[in-house]
């Protein structure tokens, strides 16, 4: 089997998850790694075992073996990286969310479609296998019309004033943090599992720490939980904490979530319910194997993940028997396999979330913020 090469931009929190479920695939191999400066990426090359590394991420676009990279920087990036890659003719896989703009997302999404080159926005949470079972029961009629979707993205990470990420500065992370961050995985499940376009929202954000407290140091995402009053600086913040969303999805269906990275003890939990004429599921990833199944007119169930007993659409995104748990890791598996027989094969079908749907992301955002600052309904 002929390797694929890939390098990875960005060498923090997902650059290691990206590096480790690369090399589960087979025909991947990680051969460069750029990092915000020399020393970063050294370090972080020696780490996952790349021999080569750099500073200057487009040292790397130049290398004509190089095949595709990865984008896994700050989102103010992803654009000038992404446009940067696809002019070089490098397949892209990028980080959500796309862009921090309408007008950047539409300009990568026009620009991938004219090359033909593989293009991915990695919304991974689509491919735990369940959730696949899921969007089969959908398209069979199971669940019959979908009437109501429900639920959350809560997260703790953030709670105290003194936690600090890149993310809460919108020069680095666009102008939504907690929408941004996990809202955007939030709307596109729903949309993904329904099939249903958001038509219409009503959003409310909410900053609870309008200053906080930034390290003078470098801290990686989900970690820094045990600084000193005299190792940071106290810095104002522009970007949400918390976000509640109605929803009008298609021309019936209506709904509401929530995001928050303020609510404790909630370490990850991403929660759906999506309630039909005929039946009901509910599906929360700290649980990930457990599949909810309600009816009104006979017993619940729940389904433990067991691709024997999952329609075979959704049995082929897990690779391992029942009883045998596929959680958060095996998720971006999923996507990478895709992503890569695609450029393997470009007759091969586009079974990953691309940047077109990145485009659509990103105008969920806009008319999140614009609905929130207008404290009314927008059409989408």
């Amino acid at each position: 089997m002929k390797k694929i090469s890939a390098a990875l931009i960005g060498g923090g929190f997902m650059g290691k998850v990206h590096a480790e479920n690369l090399r589960r695939l087979g025909n991947v191999e990680i051969v460069a790694v750029a990092g915000s400066n020399e020393e970063r990426a050294e370090l972080f090359a020696a780490a996952i075992g790349v021999g080569r590394s750099t500073g200057d991420y487009r040292t790397l676009l130049d290398d004509a073996g190089i095949d595709a990279v990865h984008v896994l920087t700050p989102n103010a990036m992803h654009h000038p990286m992404c446009l940067a890659a696809l002019q070089a003719g490098k397949h892209v896989l990028c980080e959500k969310p796309f862009t921090i703009s309408v007008s950047e997302a539409r300009e990568l999404a026009d620009l991938a479609a004219r090359t033909g080159l593989a293009n991915c926005i990695q919304h991974n949470l689509r491919y735990y296998p369940v959730v696949q079972q899921i969007r089969r029961m959908i398209e069979k009629g199971d669940l019959g019309e979908i009437l109501i979707v429900q639920g959350t993205y809560s997260q703790d990470w953030l709670l105290y004033d003194t936690d600090w990420n890149w993310r809460v500065e919108s020069s680095a992370n666009g102008p939504l943090r907690a929408m941004g961050d996990i809202g955007s995985h939030w709307m596109d499940m729903i949309q993904h599992l329904t099939g249903l376009r958001i038509t219409a929202l009503c959003a409310d954000l909410a900053t609870f720490h309008e200053t906080r407290k930034m390290p003078k140091r470098s801290v990686e995402t989900f970690t820094g939980k045990t600084l000193r009053p005299e190792d940071y600086q106290t810095l104002p913040i522009h970007t949400e904490d918390f976000g509640s969303v109605l929803l009008r999805l298609g021309e019936r269906t209506r709904g509401a979530f929530t995001v928050s990275q303020m609510s404790a003890g909630r370490k990850n939990m991403f929660t759906f319910d999506i309630y039909g004429s005929k039946a009901g599921v509910s599906w929360n990833q700290e649980r990930p194997d457990a599949l909810w199944i309600g009816r009104r007119n006979a017993a619940n169930q729940i389904l433990m993940k067991d691709p024997s007993l999952m329609y075979p659409e959704a049995a082929s995104y897990a690779d391992l028997p029942g009883g045998h748990s596929e959680g958060y890791d095996d998720t971006h598996k999923q996507v990478f396999r895709r992503f890569y027989a695609r450029i393997a094969d470009p007759s091969a079908p586009v079974e990953y979330p691309t940047f077109a749907d990145g485009l659509l992301g990103m105008r969920l955002l806009e008319k999140v913020a614009e609905s929130a600052a207008k404290r009314a309904w927008v059409e989408v």
